[in-house]
């Protein structure tokens, strides 16, 4: 007979439980980040509208499995003082069957792994047993885990009673990979996609494990832990695991990023802003000495593409990721005030395909080297609008400025003669004067200003939108605010704000408001020429003329000894009369 003690009369000390399974949700209540799906479910078992499947999708660890149980449980859901009350999702007692539901040990609660058990006798077995009553409970549940490993004979097999089971039977899949799923079962299922949890949730409920498990954890520690997991609780959970154990009860933050392999994060902003600023010898120096420390040269490559990522949030929505400390959010503004939109991008690409060579590279740290040292270079290229420049004749730099940092703000570029020495005459260029003459660029001061450009640049179709499809809302240099009317094109507000950007040499604002604004130019020149032709018809010659002419009428108005050219939106000319369709 065995003996539960040791030889030495001990007792063995209990196995630990892994915290994700420990805390793994007993109650829907107790599901975060899952409330449209918990009030769905809520109001269908309430009005009794319960589906024969449900399709459960979602990365890793948001709760797939932890939820089919809770459904499962819901259904079969009998107080422990009996009765039948029906399913439902208040389960405030543990009732006569949840304890072996949730532990995966009852009868009628079936659950299967797909990717173990792929094949039509699997399938078979299944719906050979369905037909016959639970044994205990009130429905029979079959949990089919990772069901788009199951092979197409095996969908196949399930498709008819899946479409109509048993009134006792109810399926609930879940899965990872729900594109690999047939659309015929997909469309027999009520789908819920499980999301990703969110950073600041996601540590609140980290905080609350530690609490309970008697840890001390700094809420900067957490939050990188959060971050880490990328939406997944059980990552979370494991990573909090051995954080706990490997402080010895106390979770921080450098020991979460040594633990991680992560570098220090103001080492990480050192870093981008010695690459962005073209020092290739001393962003090299900077890598070995991460490498050095214990940071692995592919994590150092993504952490510099999350500083990008940071640096393009502050600058182009003053935005920043909320498991960033004070000092990493004043790193990036300060960083997103000195580098360009252009360089921004254009490192961040680089960034992404570097990950992809270092990961599969057999020297990671010399590929990392290499990615560095092409970023490092490429700052001092010219960015695409810089091309667009030099294509048009200007200046491609367009001032002096350090490689990777946005130029600063000044007036108005000169020809290149009025600052650059003079070149002698036989390097002189043709088309020298050319250029010079396209730097003159125009500068609209009100709406109409950049209408009549649209026209001088005879791009008509602007013009014209410009014209009868927009309203103005309010007008300063440099900022556009209009009012898009249904037939206005989507791309508009981009298309205008390019254009005025190519014509006049400076960046426009052109925003898109809700506010009614004024009337559009066409309606206006339109109700002026209304008004005028309404004034001129009294006159008494032209009375006469309209006697003489019946059925005629007059088309426009305009100043005596305008040129009878027709008008750009093919108009007849201001003193036409036209009878019938002809002119006199």
């Amino acid at each position: 007979m065995a003996n539960s003690e040791d030889r030495d009369g001990s007792t063995p000390a209990p196995s630990h439980a892994a915290l994700a399974r420990k805390y793994r949700p007993k109650l829907f209540s107790e599901l975060i980040g899952q409330d449209a799906m918990v009030q769905t479910l809520r109001n269908a078992f309430a009005s009794g509208r319960i589906a024969q499947a449900y399709m459960l999708t979602g990365v890793r660890g948001v709760g797939k499995t932890t939820t089919a149980r809770l459904i499962a449980r819901a259904l079969n859901y009998v107080p422990p003082g009996g009765g039948d009350g029906g399913p439902t999702l208040d389960m405030g007692e543990e009732g006569i069957h949840c304890r072996a539901i949730l532990e995966s040990r009852h009868l009628d609660v079936v659950e299967m792994d797909a990717a173990s058990h792929t094949g039509i006798d699997d399938v078979r077995d299944l719906i050979d047993s369905a037909h016959y009553k639970p044994n205990t409970a009130r429905y029979k549940v079959y949990i089919i885990d990772e069901v788009h490993m199951l092979s197409k004979q095996a969908f196949n097999g399930l498709l008819k009673t899946l479409e109509e089971p048993p009134e006792h039977v109810k399926f609930i899949f879940a899965t990872t990979e729900v594109r690999k799923v047939p659309v015929t079962v997909l469309s027999r299922c009520q789908r819920f996609d499980l999301k990703r949890i969110e950073v600041e949730p996601l540590a609140a409920h980290l905080a609350s494990v530690a609490s309970q498990e008697g840890a001390e954890a700094d809420p900067a520690a957490l939050m990188l832990i959060a971050r880490a997991a990328e939406g997944s609780v059980r990552d979370a959970l494991s990573i909090l695991d051995r954080a706990i154990a490997f402080g010895s009860g106390k979770v921080a933050g450098d020991e979460v990023r040594g633990l991680l392999g992560l570098a220090d994060r103001g080492r990480i902003f050192d870093l981008l802003e010695t690459v962005l600023a073209g020092d290739a010898g001393a962003a090299l120096g900077k890598l070995a000495a991460l490498t050095g420390d214990g940071a692995e040269p592919a994590q150092v490559i993504t952490d510099l593409a999350d500083a990008v990522h940071s640096v393009t949030l502050a600058k182009a929505a003053d935005a920043s990721d909320p498991a960033a400390s004070e000092a990493e959010r004043l790193n990036a503004a300060d960083l997103a005030s000195r580098l360009s939109m252009p360089v921004l991008a254009r490192a961040w690409q680089m960034l992404l395909k570097g990950h992809d060579e270092v990961r599969s590279s057999p020297r990671p740290h010399a590929a990392a080297d290499m990615v560095l040292v092409r970023l490092a270079y490429a700052v001092d290229l010219p960015t695409p609008g810089d091309l667009a420049r030099l294509r048009n004749g200007g200046d491609a730099a367009g001032e002096e400025r350090k490689p990777g940092t946005a130029p600063a703000k000044k007036a108005p570029r000169q020809p290149a003669h009025a600052s650059a020495p003079e070149a002698p005459p036989a390097a002189k260029s043709p088309e020298a004067p050319a250029a010079d003459a396209g730097v003159a660029l125009a500068d609209p001061q009100s709406f109409e200003d950049v209408v009549a450009l649209a026209g001088e640049k005879r791009d008509l179709k602007l013009k014209n939108a410009l014209t009868e499809q927009v309203r103005l809302v309010r007008f300063r240099p440099g900022h556009l605010e209009l009012n898009p009317l249904d037939q206005a094109p989507k791309e508009l507000g981009q298309d205008l704000m390019r254009k005025l950007k190519a014509w006049t040499g400076r960046v426009w604002i052109v925003a898109l408001s809700g506010e009614e604004g004024a009337v559009p130019l066409g309606a206006q020149r339109r109700e002026r020429e209304a008004k005028e032709i309404e004034a001129i018809r009294d006159h008494p010659q032209v009375k006469q003329v309209l006697d003489q002419f019946p059925g005629a009428r007059i088309a426009a108005v305009r100043p005596a000894g305008q040129d009878d050219a027709p008008s750009d939106n093919g108009d007849m000319t201001d003193d036409e009369f036209e009878e019938d369709g002809t002119n006199p």
